[in-house]
């Protein structure tokens, strides 16, 4: 009978906080979620226009802003043969309704190169510009002039300190992480990084916008790398340093780790694809300045990683990385 009841009673206290984190859940998703209808996203790249094309085909109005209209150009492109490919899967003996699919999204897709006028109806703004810190804190400084006070704020940084990017607005407990995957349409994962500022609504209304993109959001604090490239870049860093102990060739790293351990791609595949000068940006960052990573062999600069990106060979991008692409 003690046995008996003392399960019973360890049966109940579990189940108590399993019962109130659901409360909790739902409470949120009723009432402490903030809509997000219209998304403006900065920067007309790989990662914005994926960013912009998700946000479309999940009914957002989204306005894709950058500075030229050459970029929207390249921007558009790259959405339109996304598109188009998923349109030929969906659709693949129906020519009408693989159109229509592509022509209902692009409806809800416009294109600005004027950055605080495209702000003034935005719901969220997403930042997917170059990975330099005073770039990022000027622009959200000019945003957060033009736009209004509801709106969200989010970067899609994969190295630099969501806080240090928020200094610059008045709006600290409205700014959050989004860090989303190459490719975007493809890749399910979203990082949300929540700083010490950052308010419950929020950080659930980005975790809700996610789940209405269809993606699957992991929540993180605001440390170097988040968590995939606190993981990934030091795990690419000594598969470099393989190479240059001569312990192993690049191919063989390669063919090892995709067949040892399961991985679609080896780790010079994937910093190829990454790009390299995005990489050693990575690295130089917190090896000169990381919280926790400062001056740490784990980090350190590479000598063949930095002869690759002085050359010019930054990957896949470039055509030449750690493999000649031009020669495949």
């Amino acid at each position: 009978m003690l046995a008996r009841a003392s399960t019973a009673a360890l049966a109940q206290a579990v189940r108590r906080p399993l019962l109130a984190h659901a409360a909790a859940t739902l409470a949120t998703a009723a009432g402490d979620v903030q809509p997000i209808k219209n998304v403006t996203v900065f920067g007309s790249g790989l990662m914005g226009a994926g960013i912009v094309q998700v946000s479309a085909q999940a009914g957002c109005q989204v306005t894709m802003v950058d500075v030229t209209p050459e970029a929207l150009a390249k921007g558009e492109k790259i959405i339109l043969s996304s598109l188009k490919r998923t349109a030929k899967k969906k659709y693949a003996e129906d020519a009408a309704g693989a159109q229509s699919f592509v022509d209902q999204i692009m409806a809800n897709i416009h294109q600005s190169t004027e950055g605080a006028q495209a702000a003034t109806k935005a719901d969220l703004v997403v930042e997917a510009i170059v990975e330099n810190l005073t770039v990022k804190q000027k622009l959200f400084a000019a945003l957060d002039e033009a736009a209004p006070k509801h709106t969200i704020f989010a970067s899609n940084t994969s190295s630099l300190k969501i806080a240090d990017i928020a200094e610059a607005t008045q709006r600290r407990d409205r700014f959050a992480g989004l860090h989303f995957f190459n490719p975007v349409p493809q890749m399910k994962l979203v990082e949300v990084i929540r700083t010490r500022d950052t308010s419950d609504v929020v950080f659930n209304s980005l975790l809700q916008f996610c789940r209405d993109l269809k993606k699957a959001p992991v929540s993180c604090k605001d440390t170097p790398g988040f968590i995939v490239n606190r993981l990934l870049v030091p795990y690419l860093m000594e598969a470099v340093r393989i190479v240059e102990r001569g312990e192993a060739s690049i191919a063989d790293v390669d063919t090892a780790m995709k067949l040892g351990a399961g991985y679609p791609m080896g780790p010079f595949e994937l910093a190829d694809f990454v790009g390299l000068d995005t990489v050693k940006f990575i690295i130089d960052g917190w090896y000169t300045n990381g919280d926790g990573l400062k001056g740490k062999e784990l980090v350190a600069p590479s000598k063949l990683l930095n002869d690759l990106v002085t050359a010019g060979k930054l990957g896949r991008k470039s055509g030449e990385g750690f493999y000649n692409y031009a020669q495949k």
